[in-house]
């Protein structure tokens, strides 16, 4: 998932050169949709029951809808590889987000310490002390910025909403990882192809690139890597599926400085360091050992 994940900035990047922000989401959506409808025939498995479509509503909102829109925004503004190294602060979003709507968890001083550490790291990454103008590369493009902490929250919020009412132990009845998946999808269909019908799809001549990267992004990154994201969440719990994206930055920000010469300056892999330390010491995957004796 993360190899997957941390080349759709660049695959994004790609499709932007034909696509509007809106029809990179949507035709990603689409292709994604596809794929996972061809994968339950082949499976046999049927689509979500009818009790599950308010939740996988919420889910697709949060998880598919808007933040596929905001980050292909983002990145006709930021770099693919700033781009994939926010993704990789999602894990804090989703302490926040749980720790917002879960009661029974308490912010201990770990996961305070981990926040706060991760939260310095997206300052160090964004260059807060450069506040020129965003131009030629220099400065922060606030829009592009904003944008891509609304996405990141979006996800932080849908990790855990999707845990308590579809993956959890206490659900109505267990879901198949390809049926939440396809649902999702169907779902983003529904809310971004009105606005694509009324934005466009696209704003400049469709060529083969743009449009092989919309199918490698759909196939993969919103067909099968959504079916894996959902079996990680069934397995597990919705901390440990948004560790997938402490891989994410890294391969965006080889991808991006490789195949697209994208400059990266030394404060974005020091402040997505941050970020990840930040974020594994709040979830409690960094901390001391007592010795045995």
């Amino acid at each position: 998932m993360a190899l997957i994940w941390g080349f759709s900035f660049y695959l994004m990047m790609v499709g932007l050169e034909a696509f509007t922000p809106v029809g990179v989401a949507f035709t990603r959506i689409a292709f994604g949709a596809a794929t996972l409808i061809v994968l339950s025939l082949i499976t046999k498995t049927p689509l979500p029951p009818k009790w599950a479509w308010k939740y996988l509503f919420i889910v697709s909102f949060l998880w598919v809808s808007i933040p596929w829109m905001l980050f292909a925004f983002a990145e006709t503004r930021v770099s693919s590889a700033l781009a994939g190294i926010f993704n990789g602060a999602t894990p804090l979003m989703t302490l926040v987000a749980i720790l917002l709507v879960f009661p029974e968890e308490r912010p201990t001083r770990q996961r305070i310490f981990g926040l706060l550490l991760g939260f310095i790291g997206i300052l160090v990454v964004v260059g807060i002390w450069d506040t020129g103008a965003a131009e030629n590369g220099a400065g922060i493009d606030f829009l592009g910025v904003g944008a891509m902490i609304l996405a990141i929250s979006c996800y932080g919020f849908a990790f855990p909403y999707a845990r308590r009412y579809l993956t959890g132990p206490t659900v109505r009845e267990p879901l198949a990882p390809i049926s939440l998946a396809t649902g999702m999808l169907l779902f983003g269909l529904l809310v971004t192809g009105p606005i694509v019908a009324f934005t466009g799809i696209t704003n400049a001549a469709m060529t083969a690139g743009p449009l092989l990267a919309m199918v490698a992004l759909g196939v993969l990154g919103s067909g099968f890597a959504y079916a894996l994201n959902f079996k990680v969440v069934l397995a597990a719990d919705a901390t440990t599926a948004s560790t997938v994206t402490y891989i994410t930055p890294l391969v965006a920000v080889i991808v991006g400085a490789i195949l697209l010469n994208e400059h990266i300056t030394w404060n974005q892999p020091v402040g997505g360091l941050l970020v990840i330390i930040g974020a594994a010491t709040a979830q409690g995957l960094l901390r001391r050992r007592t010795p045995s004796l």
